[in-house]
């Protein structure tokens, strides 16, 4: 038989049994938090890493639509795609076309030369007289670098030379001008007009040294 003893002592333990578990309730109700707030064993808290904002105003690949221009003389005329919209600021051997804020450009010359893509190349490295000139790369006859201009600021530019089939020297020069942000679609417009490019058959070498 308890005593009144033995029966307060029982329930003084049964009274910090039910407190404890109400305590470990609150603590699962609060996501299991320890005392720091750090998150227990087995819980993951994520967070949201915030996106980098798109270029608005860089020219985009995936936008551009092209239309077919001939150029170069009557007896020997040069095709290719450029975008649609850019219009020719020149004509005949040296055609530029532009885009409707002068921000973009592509130009041909069709006067071509019996120095090799490869000599064009390092030509036009050296001659290049801008602030800041970078030379990016330098190859397969195409030459991009980029320089900064006193009045439209960070310019790229992209010099591909194109010798003849079959041939020595180079058939002609495409050069694609922009910023450097835009960089990826400048090479897409330089590619295009490469795969689009026909030019005339040889009619006897009359190209300058």
């Amino acid at each position: 038989m308890l005593t009144p003893r033995h029966q307060a002592l029982l329930m003084t333990l049964a009274g910090m049994t039910v407190g404890v578990a109400v305590f470990g309730t609150v603590l699962a109700i609060n996501g299991n938090l320890t005392g720091d707030d750090t998150p227990a064993a087995g819980i993951v808290k994520t967070q949201t890493t915030p996106s980098t904002p798109a270029c608005t105003d860089c020219l985009q690949a995936s936008s551009l639509q092209y239309v077919l221009q001939t150029f170069g003389t009557d007896n020997e005329p040069v095709s290719a795609e450029v975008p649609a919209g850019w219009t020719s600021t020149q004509d005949g051997t040296r055609p530029r076309f532009i885009d409707p804020t002068g921000v973009w450009q592509i130009r041909f010359d069709t006067r071509g030369s019996k120095r090799s893509p490869e000599e064009q190349v390092d030509n036009r490295a050296r001659s290049i007289d801008e602030q800041d000139l970078k030379v990016i790369s330098r190859e397969d006859g195409t030459l991009i670098y980029t320089y900064v201009d006193k009045t439209r600021g960070p310019r790229m530019g992209l010099s591909r030379w194109i010798a003849p089939d079959g041939g020595e020297g180079t058939a002609i020069e495409i050069t694609v001008g922009g910023r450097p942000k835009d960089e990826a679609a400048l090479r897409a417009v330089l590619e295009h007009a490469t795969q689009t490019l026909q030019l005339p058959p040889s009619q006897g070498d009359t190209r300058p040294s």
